[in-house]
């Protein structure tokens, strides 16, 4: 008898420990997330979306969210490397526009925000929600760097030209496997002497100033941050990419999720949250992508 009662209590164990590890490392849709009475956001601390100091735009997004849910917010630090594998299970490298999966790996977290910057080669692992931000890839130098930066012409492919032309030779800094992989943008194509930072994008124009490298690149929420941060120092010499657009990510087959997001953010913009929160953490980009923010 006693024998069958252990038998008993391990099988009993083990499934719960079966279902507590099924949970965990299994994301969900809509029904599981409010079943499970949590929703995870994966964030990588970057500019003012995720500042790593428990706010910022992205995170106070996903609270009121959560709320809006009804479900307690859960905050899950990740990085670069290995945010879509949090969010998917699946372990990805990106070869240009596609991707090879490596592998699988547990699933951490619901959704992705943090400045997500929507690329060809993460829409075929990660549905994304309606852009949130607006963004582009700008080359950033010193200030005493010999260059100007251009005059805007009115037409996006010449200032892009125009910019290039100034890299030959030069050298610039970018992270691969971010949308700030020199890669992406014919950097090296033109003459440029890219190269990957090995530390976090927050530290790019730093390295810039100390004199790591001549340039780097960053995108828009970055630079502004960055402008903001060490006035006089560092300058924009101008894009290197056309107008791009960020968004949140979601598991492919948390499409509910999304769509509870999508309609979540309507709201908000309709309501005006959408709005404030833009104004108190990115006043600038106002200035910049009025066009963007009309469309609201």
């Amino acid at each position: 008898m006693n024998h069958r009662k252990r038998a008993l209590t391990c099988v009993c164990t083990l499934a719960t420990l079966l279902t507590i590890f099924i949970g965990s490392a299994w994301g969900g849709d809509l029904p599981e997330v409010k079943k499970r009475g949590v929703i995870r956001h994966l964030g990588v601390p970057y500019a003012h979306f995720v500042t790593g100091s428990g706010d910022g735009m992205s995170v106070e997004l996903v609270q009121l969210f959560a709320k809006h849910l009804g479900v307690k917010y859960e905050y899950v630090q990740t990085s670069w490397k290995d945010v879509i594998g949090d969010l998917t299970g699946k372990k990805v490298k990106p070869r240009g526009s596609d991707v090879e999966i490596l592998g699988s790996v547990p699933v951490k977290g619901d959704i992705i925000a943090n400045g997500f910057t929507i690329l060809p080669w993460r829409q075929k692992v990660v549905n994304y929600s309606t852009p949130t931000f607006p963004t582009q890839v700008w080359l950033i130098a010193r200030a005493d760097f010999p260059a100007r930066p251009i005059k805007p012409s009115g037409n996006i492919e010449k200032d892009i030209a125009a910019v290039k032309a100034i890299l030959k030779g030069r050298s610039v800094l970018g992270k691969a496997n971010t949308c700030l992989d020199p890669s992406l943008y014919g950097l090296k194509e033109v003459g440029a002497k890219p190269s990957s930072f090995p530390g976090n994008l927050n530290q790019l124009a730093p390295a810039v100033i100390k004199g790591d490298a001549e340039t780097c690149i960053l995108d828009v929420p970055d630079a502004l941050v960055a402008l903001e941060k060490w006035p006089g120092k560092i300058k924009v010499i101008g894009p290197v990419s056309p107008m791009q657009k960020m968004g949140c990510g979601f598991a492919k087959t948390s499409l509910q999720l999304r769509d509870a997001y999508n309609r979540f953010l309507e709201r908000c913009k309709k309501d005006g949250t959408y709005s404030r929160l833009v104004k108190k953490y990115y006043p600038a980009v106002f200035m910049y992508y009025p066009e963007f923010f009309e469309e609201k």
